[in-house]
């Protein structure tokens, strides 16, 4: 009888152990939930108007758009394309963008937009661009 009872609770141990494993798309979409509840509404910045994330399971990447009330302007373009790593970097290091998902295989499609919505630039964080934004500062 005790034996069995051992046998039992060791079966449920193992299934609420696997079951409390999330798998990396589970948490990509914990990701865009959090950061579009608790991350996109307190996030401010110079011109920055609002920001969204959404996830797509199937390719295993996250995108996020940074709305801003700038003009689509070469000026723009060139000051913001040296501008936004750093801004990446820095969310990066406030775990605003999760180094454990990208270091699990996600990548971030990341667009800062000019009002008009059109890209003044974009970047892709995966594994090899994350050692890069980081080793910049």
């Amino acid at each position: 009888m005790f034996k069995k009872i051992i046998q039992i609770s060791f079966a449920i141990v193992i299934i609420l152990s696997l079951v409390s494993c999330k798998n990396t798309k589970q948490k990509l979409q914990e990701y865009v939930i959090t950061y579009n509840t608790s991350i996109a509404p307190s996030f401010k910045g110079e011109n920055i108007t609002g920001t969204t994330a959404r996830g797509y399971l199937e390719d295993n990447k996250i995108e996020i758009r940074i709305e801003t009330d700038l003009e689509q302007n070469e000026s723009n373009k060139q000051k913001y394309s040296k501008a936004f790593p750093d801004l990446l970097a820095e969310m990066i290091k406030k775990e605003q963008l999760p180094k454990a998902l990208i270091e699990e295989g996600v990548s971030f499609h990341v667009y800062f937009l000019a009002k008009d919505n059109t890209v003044l630039s974009k970047v892709i964080i995966n594994k090899e661009e994350l050692k890069e934004l980081l080793k910049e500062k």
